[in-house]
């Protein structure tokens, strides 16, 4: 064991040690871990909360969509879908007819957007949409079948096998409105999506849709989904600029982006902010061994009348404060890992406990505290607290090594 080791260690385990430094000394050391180990934890939840998005709501809203300018639908569309076919960015292609209309069961009424797909794309359309088999089956086979989610079946109080009058505006020529148009339509089954998207999405066949609406092409546009749907910003306008109609471009940011940059914002808030609690904690190091320093000027000056550089003294008072945010540092990052791992059965346990919720799904698009440990982010952290446990050590260890000898020991 080295002789800095040995004296960093005595000086810092000294009993005699006035307690106020040793309350201080504890403080930065508490204060360092419990800032690790919240951003960590933090971190892990902004993660989990962004692979949710990805694997729950992006996997059943469209990442990119193309709409026809032409009010008679997007000509010449399955020669398009074929040329999309051939990108391996895309991982789902199928067009579209979308319109908002009303539903009415009764007296009652309920806003709808009502998204209406090809029979052709059915088994990756029942993949999205997590509608059981037997239900799909029989919504493609029949022409005036609808898919309603889940929370607007709720509202207007139906169940599978009962009709619905479903009211479409109809626009004139001169931009002028008309009496809306009115379909009945057999409710064949429930969409499971998540949270406020089954209060408004259904589903019913592309084909009446667009001969309601009078898209003569057949399809309104084509959606795609892709490998990335982060990337979805940069591809969107990438395809649509080479595709031969016009079109107008929309990507689910500009939709449903701003839960992903409200993740962001909170990620990059908290970050920002726990960063300067370890940082305030590490200034509890500074007043530590600035007191640490006055206190044992005598032991310093007889290390130096005994031979000891001041390069020894440096060494010796900045390991001393270093193993303060090193031991902070550890029991935050073990705890912060431990709880990151386990949230979800501790908030659980904790939701149980209370008898509260902490997220509800009729809200949000998951009833849950997702967490995600994301290693590289746990070592960042680890690493930013010792760095600055280290620079919060260099004014007091510099300070201890101007001691004159001479004039303490003279005293």
């Amino acid at each position: 064991m080295s002789l800095v080791f040995k004296l960093a260690w005595r000086f810092r385990a000294n009993k005699r040690q006035n307690g106020f430094i040793s309350f201080i000394s504890a403080s930065s050391t508490v204060g360092i871990g419990l800032g690790c180990f919240v951003l960590i934890l933090l971190l892990s939840v902004m993660n989990g909360f962004e692979r949710e998005l990805k694997d729950r709501l992006l996997a059943i809203i469209p990442h990119g969509e193309y709409t026809a300018v032409d009010i008679e639908g997007l000509a010449n569309w399955p020669e398009e879908i074929v040329k999309l076919s051939h990108d391996p960015r895309i991982t789902f292609i199928e067009p579209f007819v979308k319109a908002t209309g009303m539903l009415q069961k009764g007296n009652l009424l309920k806003a709808v957007e009502m998204s209406a797909v090809s029979p052709d794309f059915a088994e990756q359309n029942q993949q999205v949409t997590q509608v059981s088999n037997e239900q799909w089956q029989a919504f493609i086979r029949s022409e005036n079948g609808v898919l309603l989610g889940q929370g607007i079946m709720q509202h207007l109080d139906v169940k599978v096998g009962d009709s619905v009058q479903l009211l479409l505006p109809q626009i004139s020529a001169d931009l002028s409105l008309r009496a809306p148009k009115s379909l009945w339509l057999e409710v064949l089954g429930s969409l499971n999506l998540e949270g406020e998207l089954s209060n408004h999405i259904a589903v019913m066949q592309m084909s009446l849709a667009a001969e309601s609406l009078g898209v003569k092409n057949g399809a309104q546009g084509i959606r795609l989904r892709f490998v990335d749907p982060f990337a979805a910003p940069s591809i969107v306008p990438e395809l649509g600029f080479a595709m031969e109609p016009e079109v107008y471009m929309s990507d689910w940011t500009r939709t449903e982006g701003n839960l992903y940059q409200d993740i962001q914002l909170v990620r990059s808030v908290v970050y920002i902010a726990l960063i300067l609690v370890i940082a305030v904690a590490c200034f509890n190091i500074v007043s530590t061994l600035v007191m640490a320093v006055n206190e044992k000027q005598s032991e310093i000056a007889m290390l130096k009348s005994m031979g000891a550089k001041d390069s020894l003294i440096i060494q010796t008072f900045m390991l001393q404060g270093l193993l303060n945010g090193l031991i902070g540092t550890v029991w935050g990052v073990i705890l912060g890992v431990l709880m990151a791992l386990n949230l979800a059965d501790v908030a659980r346990f904790a939701e149980k406990l209370l008898n509260i919720q902490f997220l509800s799904g009729d809200v949000y698009f998951i009833d849950f505290l997702p967490s995600e440990l994301h290693w590289n982010e746990v070592a960042l952290t680890a690493i930013i607290a010792v760095i600055l446990s280290l620079l919060a050590t260099l004014y007091p260890a510099f300070k201890a090594a101007k001691i004159n000898p001479a004039r303490v020991l003279g005293h």
